[in-house]
């Protein structure tokens, strides 16, 4: 992927399942600054775990 979201920072709410852990991992992979926010912690978390695998750059959890 290309780092098209390079210095960019997304907040993507229900980060921690489906759509929402798919859209915060392709703006990992794109370059962006990723905030994930989630009821579920757990969730949140492995998203998180899940971006960084891949080589994402400065990740936070918010439990929301």
């Amino acid at each position: 992927m290309t780092d098209s979201l390079n210095g960019k920072t997304a907040l993507v709410t229900g980060g921690g399942s489906g759509i929402g852990q798919a859209t915060a991992k392709l703006f990992g992979s794109r370059g962006a600054n990723v905030v994930v926010a989630d009821l579920n912690k757990e969730g949140g978390a492995e998203t998180v775990k899940l971006i960084e695998a891949d080589g994402g750059k400065k990740i936070q959890m918010r439990k929301i």
